[in-house]
């Protein structure tokens, strides 16, 4: 960790990491009391953003690590996210905005995935860039990305390191070349698109449902909201040990239930919805048919339920509150809360008022967590705060079920259903793929050209083919630009020098081999009469083969599964079909066969694999796609068969 500073290594997991300048890390003070004021400073003014928020697994954290080799002391946190990605982008945010509102602190962030805001931008990272050079070079300083390059042919700076910057060294040139050293725009606009949105988007991320609850857990949810996801999680991850405490409740009895409305993340909303579960006969909890209009609350609160009881199985069942008594007595309790009025966290309300003491309360469990944890080892599991809430909080079940009439209403859980389209839309702007007027469906599949398909299946079947495979069609702006040096002095030397003095040796270029072989240039490699004669003669022999062929083949079958332009004829056009070529027609006046319409019988093979496909990938996609022809989805193949008489 010394020397490249590795940070997270555990699944699902970021760290964090907030350094002082060289500068301002040489003032005069215990290092340790300097940064435990800075850790007071920055947990009180995002206090307001933190305390309400629910995280999924374990809340943005900081504390004092002293120095250690050549890393020096600095504040340290350390988040595990679970399946809330969100919360991790959260926390980028937090620190983007904290060496902002610091621009005297550098910060770094990592996950067990490594430098994770590269791998962001990855489209726009430098060449030279690698994951084996990367260490120490990516930080946040005054709100904006930087990003330590490496020295190269143009860039040799004597103030860049040749290896990987160590701690010290990246700090100092934070320091002296701060402007240098910021990330290309694109690099941050990348990270800045995937933050964008904070704070506001925190209320965005979250879904209040109506559940039907035991009193006991309404009370612990209203003291501590943020509790839902210690009980959504022990639910979640619940094993065979942990549902033997909930075959008998003992804490959180069926007989008090009341309706309540309860805010998830919605990340633990679909957590809780999506996993199937039948209680326990013995647990007393009894669910209605699913046609009940109230089912859905009475199937998350027995899951809540289960969740509290697992939390409180696993604490002993006689706890005292002196661990909470001595939190608040702390003299750092009262600098937060002094730093919290000023801040304006409660918002003028009356102290000792309902909603302000719901708000102490907060403030108290989140200095708790964030500021007072890394002090002492006063912190609470989940299941001790619950069981000491409900030894110190005095409740009544009749004053609870009077606030049922009084419920807000719930929100719309329809996000959770993602249709074909939207799911399109998500992932084209993950790819950055914004359509300025977008076309719908159906519209798409009335204006798509069909002629397209025949028109590149040509272009393809008279492309050169030799032993290296098919040259594919190219679009003009596509073809790739080389140039052989040797090739073109010999052209000259061709032009330049005397019939009589060329090459009289049989040698030729391998060049010159794939041009007399190549059916397009195949008549540069005629030049004298024999040779025009043999392959008149070997034309003449195939075109006498096929000429049989087609006669073999009109006592068959085989015939009747073409188009032809006489069936064709029979049927109204809304356009003239154009003339096939002459080979065609030579071969159907030849037989005696009606002429086959080349065109209409391709599209129609190539259009009944894709329907085939039912929209995976096969063999008629990966060719259009390799020819550049994007064919819309498959809604209705029948009524695009009809259309595809209109091709010319």
């Amino acid at each position: 960790m010394e020397k490249n500073m590795k940070l997270a290594t555990t699944e699902d997991t970021v760290e964090y990491c907030l350094f002082l300048l060289p500068d301002e890390a040489r003032s005069p003070g215990d290092p340790k009391e300097i940064f435990q004021k800075y850790i007071e400073r920055i947990m009180t003014q995002f206090a307001p953003m933190l305390a309400p928020y629910i995280w999924q697994n374990q809340p943005f954290n900081l504390k004092y690590k002293p120095g250690k080799g050549r890393v020096p002391a600095h504040m340290y946190g350390i988040t595990k996210f679970g399946d809330s990605i969100e919360d991790e982008w959260f926390i980028v945010y937090l620190v983007k905005r904290i060496t902002k509102e610091f621009p005297e602190l550098v910060a770094r962030i990592e996950d067990n995935d490594g430098e994770f805001l590269l791998i962001e931008a990855a489209d726009y990272l430098p060449k030279w860039l690698e994951p084996e050079n990367s260490a120490n070079r990516v930080f946040f300083h005054r709100g904006e990305l930087c990003l330590i390059p490496a020295p190269g042919r143009f860039r040799a700076e004597s103030w860049l390191p040749t290896t990987p910057p160590t701690i010290p060294q990246a700090l100092s040139i934070l320091s002296e070349h701060a402007e240098e050293v910021l990330a290309s725009e694109s690099i941050r606009a990348a990270v800045n698109k995937r933050i964008h949105g904070y704070p506001e988007k925190i209320e965005a991320s979250l879904h209040r449902a109506h559940c039907f609850l035991p009193a006991g857990a309404v009370v612990v949810l209203k003291q501590q909201p943020r509790l839902v996801a210690a009980a959504v999680q022990a639910f979640y991850l619940r094993d065979l040990i942990d549902l033997r405490a909930c075959r008998v409740f003992r804490t959180f009895l069926p007989e008090t239930r009341v309706m309540t409305l309860v805010t998830f993340t919605k990340c633990l909303y679909a957590q809780l919805v999506q996993q199937k579960f039948v209680p326990d006969r013995r647990s007393g909890y009894r669910l209605p048919p699913p046609s009940h209009p109230q089912y859905r609350a009475h199937e998350l609160g027995m899951k809540l339920a289960h969740g509290f009881e697992i939390l409180c199985s696993k604490c002993m069942p006689h706890f005292s509150n002196s661990r909470k008594s001595h939190m608040t007595t702390s003299p750092l309790w009262a600098s937060f809360l002094e730093s919290l009025k000023k801040n304006e966290y409660f918002k003028g309300l009356i102290e000792g008022s309902a909603q302000y003491q719901e708000r102490l309360e907060m403030a108290k469990n989140y200095f708790q967590l964030s500021v007072n944890r890394p002090e002492s080892l006063l912190a609470m599991s989940p299941g001790e705060e619950i069981l000491t809430i409900l030894q110190t909080v005095p409740f009544n079940t009749k004053e609870l079920k009077k606030e049922e009439a009084n419920l807000s209403p719930e929100d719309d859980d329809q996000w959770l259903n993602l249709s074909p389209e939207q799911l399109d839309q998500l992932l084209n702007d993950a790819a950055g793929k914004n359509e300025s007027e977008p076309i719908s469906k159906k519209e798409e599949e009335q204006n798509y050209d069909l002629s397209q398909i025949s028109e590149s299946m040509k272009a393809f079947v008279s492309k050169v083919s030799t032993h290296k495979g098919a040259e594919l069609p190219r679009e003009p702006s596509e073809a790739p630009i080389t140039f052989d040096a040797d090739s073109f002095f010999n052209y000259f030397d061709k032009i330049l020098v005397p019939e009589s003095y060329k090459s009289d040796s049989d040698d030729l270029d391998e060049e010159d081999f794939e041009s007399l072989g190549s059916d397009d240039d195949l008549d540069f490699g005629i030049k004298e009469g024999g040779e025009e004669a043999s392959l008149k003669g070997t034309l003449d022999t195939l075109k006498s083969y096929m000429a049989q062929m087609d006669q073999e083949l009109a006592h068959t079958t085989i015939g009747k599964s073409f188009t032809t332009r006489e069936q064709m004829s029979k049927e109204p056009l809304s356009q003239a079909t154009s003339s096939n070529s002459e080979e065609e027609d030579c071969a159907a006046g030849d037989s005696g066969m009606a002429a086959v319409d080349v065109d209409l019988n391709l599209v129609s093979n190539i259009l009944e694999s894709y329907s085939s496909q039912a929209g995976l990938a096969g063999p008629a996609s990966n060719l259009l796609q390799s020819m550049g022809v994007q064919l819309p989805d498959n809604t209705d193949h029948r009524q695009i068969r009809m259309r595809n008489k209109n091709l010319p």
